[in-house]
């Protein structure tokens, strides 16, 4: 199973972006779509997650702003970010957990994507 991030970049405070991850290989079904990030010096945080029937979850410091999708026919998961501030500047890292077609459970994570909110 690969992961291709995609969608970072530099951006004004107040801004929006929105990052893709699209999932490829010998995939059965996914389970949980999600985005973690790494601000500079601090550790990997979550900052939201998407199920299979629709739940979301968000970090208490994206909610209102962020919004996560999915498209399950093509196994694409979004971030559209909006009113960015500094503090969301961080690696911004795509994972995707699911079953292979072999039936093996698998727990991936893209490459990661730079998102720079500066003046």
């Amino acid at each position: 199973v690969q992961l291709q991030a995609s969608g970072g970049g530099l951006v004004l405070p107040g801004g929006s972006l929105r990052l893709s991850c699209a999932a490829s290989g010998n995939i059965f079904s996914i389970n949980v779509m999600g985005w973690y990030r790494q601000p500079p010096g601090k550790p990997r945080e979550l900052v939201a997650t998407s199920g299979t029937a629709g739940s979301t979850n968000y970090a208490g410091s994206v909610k209102g702003r962020f919004t996560i999708s999915r498209d399950n026919s093509k196994n694409t998961v979004f971030l559209q970010m909006n009113s960015l501030k500094p503090d969301d500047t961080a690696v911004y890292y795509c994972n995707v957990r699911g079953v292979t077609t072999g039936r093996a459970p698998f727990n991936y994570w893209g490459q990661g994507t730079l998102v720079t909110v500066s003046s």
